[in-house]
């Protein structure tokens, strides 16, 4: 078993020890998506690895994410803040995500590899850059940061 869903089983135990009603909820389905994955790759035994378990939380938080846009465009203040809320709990799991700076590096470099011109270019050259960077800045800032040289 993976030492982060581990380390969530314990934070889970203190938080109920502590009575931590969101902390409690928002560890319960971050779990029981864990949970899921394990069944759906057919590793209920042996669990997920670490990286599988970060696709995990990864997939959580963007879910979080995609649900605190909407609820802002749907004018629901307090979903917002609650969405938030398991947002932080979430992205504590996770490691801190690279500078913009860093993204622009490996940006250039995958630029120069995949002989990309201009924004037609941009499949191509974001097949290069997104391994490298998978799991260190998301998508969207990628994506934004790419768009932005290419189109230069």
């Amino acid at each position: 078993m993976a030492e982060l869903k581990i380390k969530i089983q314990e934070d889970l135990k203190n938080s109920m020890k502590k009575g931590e009603t969101i902390r409690i909820s928002t560890i319960r389905m971050l779990l029981s998506a864990i949970h899921n994955k394990e069944i759906e790759l057919r590793k209920k035994e042996e669990g997920l690895n670490e990286e599988e378990t970060m696709d995990v939380i990864r997939s959580e938080t963007k879910k979080r994410k995609d649900a605190i846009e909407g609820f802002e465009k749907g004018g629901r203040p307090e979903l917002v803040e609650q969405e938030k809320n398991e947002l932080a709990i979430l992205e504590a799991y996770l490691p801190p995500e690279v500078s913009d700076e860093e993204i622009l590096v490996v940006v250039k470099k995958g630029i120069s590899e995949a002989q990309a011109t201009g924004p037609l270019d941009f499949g191509k050259a974001m097949k290069i850059i997104a391994p490298l960077l998978r799991g260190k800045a998301s998508g969207n800032r990628i994506a934004d940061i790419l768009r932005k040289e290419l189109s230069q």
